[in-house]
């Protein structure tokens, strides 16, 4: 099944290369046909799974047969940890074109293009066994998403926000790829799987940490390399800012999960009071700055630093429940906040503005717009039955477990989250009608039915969570006794 997944990626980046650049909705229908296919295919594999632990349906792909010691065959696979990354993956693409489907007004062709080859980029990511191959997926995933900002972003600085993204991201890279390299050289070996079997001495597991934590720290982001974050989410696209907030980021904390145990343990469990402390900095400072914002945009990427503050502070609690909560805490911040992107963009179409003090009134003018927003904003703010609430949940008991100090401290970023989550409503949705604005036209069906999913699936994940926490648990207690 596995392979199915990436040839429907490769046949609808085939179609759409031969398809003539005129025929734009015929280019949008190939590309929503064959990225609904991919998803199809993505849940009939969560459905075939068996939630053992260990990697299953193992793909083998020969990058160099000529100089196989240096690159050998590069296995894919999937386990309960990378699984459900895939689904959120495949399940984003879809909703980008929808939601993009009247607001991309120029090289249509192109834009899906970078769409479907990130998708399948990303893919290959949370799929492979090589941390060479690794390397080159993770980097390639920069060139269509600069495009994206650069090219299709809806404001005039959106060229120094694809620069800012870039070349943020790709200087903390190259420290991941001299620590591959040094790997190599020590191990003779970049497979993920015959690295784990083997241990690594204390000062050299420090050295390989440093360099895997300076990439991934970059993409998550981490204070203080967040900096290229609020910019890259204001001047992006709307499809730009789903794919970044909604599955980008779990980059960063997928590595972490990934590389940092299994291969790093003492290197992991020597740096872990820094990077809980890093993280309880972004999960106030983050909060704190979320409540000073203007912008729509800001307040959600400034808050996106608080929760995935929250993500390190539970990996590196060193509890199979903190881990269990990172993931499904990832899981659900990529369904909340993509969902959020997507409300204050369809503001931002009707009335050419996303700052807060110009929107009053909405749900008078727009009330179905105003219901949604409100399911929204209460999930991001961790209401019950919700996703957000059983991952802050099981990241919080994590967190007291290490610490009673980590937390109460991490408590504050829950505190805080209801603040600024409920005060943006208030600003934007209660209140007499504004006087800057004109009439609202509410959610048309388009719009409607690309929000409709995300929802559910934020309450059906809150409802019923045990259907993602047993399959991640079993791969987090398999890895841990590689460990």
């Amino acid at each position: 099944m596995l392979e199915i997944i990436f040839i429907s990626c490769l046949i609808g980046i085939f179609f759409i290369l031969i398809t003539p650049k005129k025929n734009i909705i015929r280019l949008q229908k190939i590309a929503l046909e064959w990225s609904l296919l991919t998803l199809t295919a993505t849940i009939i594999l969560w459905a075939t799974f068996d939630g053992e632990g260990q990697f299953q349906v193992i793909q083998k792909f020969e990058w160099f047969p000529s100089i196989e010691p240096i690159f050998g065959p590069a296995l894919f696979a999937v386990d309960g940890v990378s699984i459900f990354f895939i689904i959120l993956t495949a399940l984003l693409t879809p909703i980008c074109i929808l939601i993009s489907w009247n607001s991309i007004k120029f090289l249509v062709k192109e834009f899906l293009l970078c769409l479907l080859i990130i998708e399948l980029l990303l893919i290959g990511v949370f799929t492979i066994l090589d941390l060479v191959g690794f390397y080159i997926l993770f980097e390639g995933i920069l060139i269509p998403m600069f495009l994206i900002i650069g090219i299709w972003g809806s404001r005039e600085e959106k060229i120094q926000a694809s620069y800012y993204f870039f070349f943020y991201t790709f200087i903390g890279s190259v420290f991941m790829l001299l620590a591959i390299f040094s790997l190599y050289s020590h191990a003779g070996t970049t497979d993920y799987q015959a690295l784990c079997c083997l241990s690594f001495e204390r000062e050299f597991q420090y050295f390989i940490f440093l360099g895997f934590f300076l990439s991934l720290a970059i993409k998550i982001p981490k204070i203080p390399f967040h900096i290229w974050l609020p910019q890259a989410h204001v001047e992006a696209p709307v499809a730009g800012s789903v794919i970044l907030a909604g599955v980008l980021l779990k980059l960063g904390g997928y590595g972490f999960i990934r590389f940092s145990w299994p291969l790093l343990p003492e290197a992991s469990e020597y740096f872990a009071p820094l990077i809980l402390t890093l993280s309880l900095l972004a999960i106030i400072y983050g909060s704190l700055t979320t409540c000073r914002q203007v912008d729509l945009k800001r307040i959600i990427a400034y808050s996106s630093v608080a929760h995935m503050g929250l993500v390190t502070l539970s990996i590196f609690s060193q509890t199979v429940q903190g881990l269990v909560a990172a993931i499904f805490l990832m899981l659900a911040h990529g369904l909340v906040s993509s969902a959020l992107f997507i409300a204050v963009t369809l503001l931002y179409e009707r009335h050419s503005t996303r700052l807060v003090r110009y929107y009053r009134g909405m749900a008078v003018t727009m009330p179905l717009f105003g219901g949604l927003l409100l399911i929204l904003v209460l999930a991001n703010a961790s209401i019950p039955l919700s996703c957000n609430f059983i991952g802050e949940f099981l990241s919080l008991l994590a967190a007291f477990e290490y610490s009673f100090i980590v937390g109460v401290l991490a408590s504050l970023g829950t505190v805080l989250s209801v603040g600024y989550s409920i005060y943006l409503y208030n600003r934007v949705c209660f209140g007499a009608p504004s006087n800057y604005l004109y009439f609202s036209r509410d959610l048309n069906r388009r719009e409607f039915y690309v929000l409709l999913p995300l929802v559910l699936l934020i309450f059906l994940m809150g409802i019923f969570p045990f259907s993602v926490v047993d399959v991640v648990k079993s791969s987090v207690i398999f890895q841990e006794q590689i460990i």
